[in-house]
């Protein structure tokens, strides 16, 4: 599950470089801008991933993501 996490926040950085690289090739601060918001998505996806880790990890002494599917309301 740390893996999985991981990996949404480098996608999430990665796009974000990418809109600052196209900003700057046009001049324009709109990438500058959205890097921020997606620094500010990431930031609370970051916080919820951990809390959904926390709370499968009290449940089931594991992080293995396939005991998420065994997590039910």
């Amino acid at each position: 599950m740390i893996f999985i996490l991981m990996s949404i926040e480098v996608m999430l950085n990665a796009s974000g470089l990418a809109f600052v690289v196209a900003g700057s090739r046009w001049a324009q601060p709109d990438g500058q801008v959205m890097f921020i918001f997606i620094l500010a998505t990431a930031a609370a996806e970051v916080s919820v991933g951990l809390a959904l880790l926390l709370q499968l990890y009290h449940q089931y002494k594991s992080l293995d993501a396939d005991a998420a599917s065994l997590m039910r309301g």
